[in-house]
């Protein structure tokens, strides 16, 4: 049994490591970790495609990319494993992603091109600012795996679990649930750098979510782990009949 690790927080980064310990006790699984060497969160499902990338082997399984996750994963199951992946998980992430984030994190992108790939795939991220409790997450990151291993996913489909900053006896629960929506407010700050020039950052203040009932965020909120299965293709189905009798034409 194969099981790549990925993350977008670094190789280096204490989530990545926990998780990687946490997977290598299922009996018969060799865990191979290839995540790029600083972080790169919020890069999402972006490749590097204008200059070489380069991949320094750090330890036995143990890999370094000098680019994004998806170029870490993309290289991992292309070139440096020399068989597919029985299963890719991704984390374990600093800081939840929930609602919209999914689409900017780096963390599920990983998890994404693996299930592009066709290959089972986890995303998972603790929510919180710091003193994460991630032995928890990767505890359940363990117990997930093995079912996933055993019940499989549909094609082109990934779990992204969201699990509460907290000890694991203050766990209420797993909760299967939808993707909520928050609001970030004041998301682009302008300064002046020291020669009264203007830039601007992206940041915001702390999340706040919308009151939607059986959402990953109210979940993780009220002390649940929340697990939503997100599907690749990003088709809006419902909308392909209305569209054609706008009977279009150049």
């Amino acid at each position: 049994m194969l099981i790549l690790v990925s993350n977008d927080d670094g190789v280096h980064s204490s989530g990545i490591r926990s998780l990687a310990s946490s997977l290598k006790k299922i009996a018969g699984a060799r865990v191979v970790v290839v995540a790029p060497d600083r972080e790169r969160s919020a890069t999402a499902h972006s490749l590097t495609i204008h200059r070489p990338l380069r991949v320094e082997k750090l330890a036995h399984d143990f890999y370094a990319v000098d680019g994004t996750p998806t170029d870490s994963v993309m290289l991992a199951v292309n070139e440096l494993l020399k068989k597919k992946p029985d299963l890719i998980v991704s984390g374990i992430n600093r800081g939840s992603n929930l609602g919209e984030d999914v689409h900017y994190s780096g963390t599920v992108s990983a998890a994404v091109e693996g299930a592009i790939m066709g290959i089972p795939s986890l995303a998972f991220s603790v929510m919180g600012l710091n003193h994460f409790h991630f032995d928890v997450a990767a505890a359940f990151a363990r117990k997930l795996a093995k079912q996933v291993l055993k019940e499989k996913l549909e094609p082109g489909v990934l779990l992204n679990v969201n699990v509460p900053n907290i000890p694991k006896s203050k766990i209420k629960g797993v909760k299967v649930v939808q993707l909520g929506r928050h609001n970030y407010g004041g998301i682009i700050i302008e300064k002046n750098d020291p020669r009264g020039r203007p830039y601007y950052w992206i940041g915001g203040n702390p999340a706040v979510f919308e009151d939607i009932k059986d959402s990953d965020c109210e979940a993780c909120q009220n002390g649940y782990i929340a697990v939503t299965p997100i599907h690749v293709d990003m088709t809006y189905r419902k909308y392909i009949e209305k569209l054609k009798k706008w009977n279009l034409k150049i």
